[in-house]
């Protein structure tokens, strides 16, 4: 689908398109195709980011005020749309996309003026601290302790499936300043410098094979105050918002309708078994149609959200509903990848990164070679970003009234 754009944002979309045949080079499409993980690998996604930002574009949904590029919501959605067409590696999301707007929205003026350069920069890698052992989607629950002391924290306890802690020099952190109340109210926000001693990287490898995410020790880690973000016991209401922009802030939708494109044209070459090829197969025919109309009804809803955004309105519940969507649709277009390659899918390698030289050769073609893996970390989609059942329980109570 496609919506009415004005002369000015389709010569912005021909520029766009333009600089992309320039920048994203083969070697990076490659590398982004042949990623099975949720986000791109940094000798992936951090040249990309680099070229974005030498064009002053990488900040394109921050506020011209911290450095964005001020743009309406109909160009973010062909920014992102054209990103998704051209096969182009995610960014690095955690810094762009979360931190970032908690810090201009929350932050101090030092935090801003020194933070929100040096993720533009590449300085700066982010992962992000919320989930513990026994605290993921009852998050109100953690315990990782900050105790104050002078004019530093001491934090310690854990956090788990850290994604890229292992690649990162920054961590935002939700932790645990007052036990007295109610538990949400002693919750704080933490800015960690993953060099300081007493922090400890532990990886944990998925049932695909990929090194995505970890779990983090902190013992007797020492945080300077001017670290915090906001004031003591404000940090739920911080996570609330980046977590608003974590489910809605990104078009899902045109990432998802490529990657059905991409399905369907490999259908056209692919033999049905009887004769014929799969992508004339009724029942195959449907149930890529029935996915396509799920794909272009999220990208009504974030255009809306979008839309709203833009007239300065909260994304709100809806926020929700997309996550929602998004994680069982991305989940259903893997499976359809896996179903279309059969055997050829079955096949899981472990070698990483799938496009160095180095790699086994694959079974059929590449794009088989990473169906599976793909398929198996998608059910992190459901997980991440609050649960299924937790966006379930938001919807029915914010919108719903139940």
């Amino acid at each position: 689908m496609d919506i009415a754009l004005t002369e000015e944002e389709e010569r912005f979309r021909s520029e766009l398109q333009d600089w992309l045949k320039a920048n994203l080079t083969p070697e990076l499409k490659r590398g982004a195709r042949l990623s099975p993980g949720v986000f791109a690998e940094p000798d992936v996604a951090v040249p990309f980011m680099a070229k974005l930002n030498e064009e002053g574009w990488l900040a394109y949904q921050w506020p011209e005020a911290h450095g964005g590029t001020g743009w309406s919501a109909t160009k973010k959605y062909i920014f992102e749309k054209e990103l998704a067409l051209a096969g182009a590696p995610n960014s690095a999301v955690m810094g762009t996309k979360l931190v970032a707007p908690v810090l201009w929205t929350f932050g101090s003026d030092a935090q801003k003026d020194y933070y929100l350069p040096r993720i533009l920069s590449g300085e700066d890698y982010w992962c992000q601290g919320f989930s513990e052992p026994g605290s993921g989607s009852d998050l109100a629950s953690l315990s990782c302790r900050a105790r104050r002391d002078g004019d530093k924290y001491v934090v310690d306890g854990s956090k788990i499936w850290t994604t890229h802690a292992q690649f990162s020099n920054r961590m935002f952190a939700l932790v645990r300043t007052d036990n007295s109340g109610k538990k949400q109210a002693g919750i704080s926000f933490l800015l960690i410098d993953l060099d300081t001693p007493g922090i400890s990287v532990r990886p944990i490898h998925n049932i695909a094979g990929d090194h995505d995410v970890n779990q983090v020790f902190l013992e007797n880690v020492e945080v300077p105050v001017e670290n915090l973000v906001g004031e003591e016991g404000a940090g739920w209401a911080i996570a609330k918002f980046l977590l608003e922009n974590e489910r809605g802030g990104s078009c899902h939708a045109p990432k998802l309708g490529h990657a059905l494109d991409v399905i369907e044209r490999a259908a056209a070459d692919m033999p049905d078994g009887a004769g014929g090829m799969l992508a004339d197969d009724l029942a195959w025919r449907r149930r890529v149609a029935r996915l396509r109309l799920r794909q272009e009804s999220l990208e009504m809803i974030e255009l809306k959200i979008l839309a709203n955004v833009a007239k300065g309105r909260d994304p709100g519940p809806q926020t929700s509903l997309t996550k929602l969507i998004a994680s069982s649709l991305n989940q259903d277009i893997d499976l359809l990848a896996v179903d279309l390659y059969g055997p050829r899918a079955l096949q899981l390698p472990v070698e990483r990164p799938l496009y160095g030289e180095d790699v086994p050769e694959p079974i059929g073609s590449e794009d088989a070679q990473v169906a599976m893996a793909r398929y198996l970390n998608s059910r992190a989609w459901s997980i991440f970003g609050g649960t299924n059942e937790v966006q379930s329980t938001i919807i029915a109570k914010t919108v719903l009234g139940m």
